[in-house]
């Protein structure tokens, strides 16, 4: 009996010792060849003020707490992503909003009161009205003592049309800022009508409903949602260790928060490698995902990042992390 149980014993040892240089070998960096170069820069809204995150919140009128400005720049303006992309950016991502006369005005808040003289939803406008608003009138950097941009931004909000003819070759992440199902199907019946190039470089995300209904109408465009993320994401931390890719993981892109990232099987070369061969792309995100907004803005951040780290990078600060790439 206590051979049968030495046998057994070493059987057992030496099953976990296979199974343990199997998950090393078959989840390790170490043995990966990916293409070098740079990282895929994704630039936050363009060009734009940035703020304090401290205690912020979805109500919070990000305009009246921005840092002193270092550039002229306003976000989701043509003038900041000309500025992205001049920069290095491969990616701009906007925030879109419906207009009352059926367009997508290019504008972050739910509500126009922070940023601008207006009150109510940009649905409330047609594109024209909304084009006579100054975006620059709420912006401050010291609690209201000087609003430095107060007069310099009457026309600019852009509609969504008016974007895609200004960098016809550009790839842009669209941000559907909403939960109602019928902004996905009024983004489907727009970008139906944009050129088939065009529409493949573009990724759109947003609410699970809108998401939904823009994908079933345009099955071909890259998409992503909360719902997508988890669909693709939980059965790879479930079984990707053995190298299995679920299916919703192909063709999509992926916003990882570096916390997260470590967790992911074969993180970061060997996931990006597999996500490479799905289709994916992988956007690495500041904190730990409960604000996709955090981005990698200074040298610092950057350093956080695992070594020759060249998948996705969110950034805010385009300005600051293009050049140490060389771009």
């Amino acid at each position: 009996m206590n051979k049968i149980k030495r046998i057994l014993r070493s059987k057992f040892f030496i099953f976990a010792a296979v199974l343990l240089v199997f998950l090393y070998v078959n989840n390790s960096s170490l043995f990966v060849k990916r293409d070098a170069g740079a990282p895929y820069l994704l630039a936050h809204r363009g060009l734009g003020q940035t703020f304090s995150m401290e205690n912020i919140a979805n109500d919070t009128c990000t305009a009246e707490r921005i840092y002193p400005p270092e550039h002229p720049y306003l976000e989701n303006t043509i003038p900041s992503m000309e500025a992205a992309f001049g920069a290095g950016a491969d990616s701009v991502e906007l925030d879109i909003k419906p207009t009352k006369d059926g367009q997508f005005a290019v504008f972050h808040d739910w509500t126009l009161d922070c940023r601008t003289p207006a009150a109510g939803k940009t649905a409330d406008y047609t594109m024209a009205q909304l084009k006579e608003l100054d975006i620059g009138y709420g912006y401050t950097p010291d609690n209201g003592q000087t609003y430095p941009f107060r007069g310099k931004g009457i026309g600019l909000m852009p509609s969504l049309k008016e974007v895609l003819d200004h960098f016809p070759d550009r790839s842009f992440l669209i941000h559907i800022k909403s939960s109602d199902a019928a902004e996905g199907n009024q983004l489907a019946a727009f970008l139906s009508e944009r050129p088939e190039e065009q529409a493949g470089r573009l990724t759109v995300y947003g609410g699970d409903q809108p998401i939904d209904a823009l994908k079933a109408e345009l099955p071909g465009i890259r998409v992503m949602s909360k719902a997508t993320l988890k669909s693709c994401l939980i059965p790879y931390i479930a079984a990707g260790w053995t190298g299995y890719m679920p299916s919703a993981c192909e063709r999509t892109q992926l916003h990882v928060p570096e916390k997260i990232g470590p967790w992911l099987w074969g993180w970061p070369d060997k996931f990006l490698q597999r996500m490479d061969k799905a289709g994916t792309r992988v956007i690495v995100v500041g904190g730990d995902g409960s604000d996709f907004s955090s981005g990698f803005d200074s040298p610092e951040d950057i350093r956080r990042l695992p070594a020759a780290y060249n998948g996705g990078i969110w950034t805010n600060r385009i300005d600051r992390i293009a050049p140490l790439y060389g771009k």
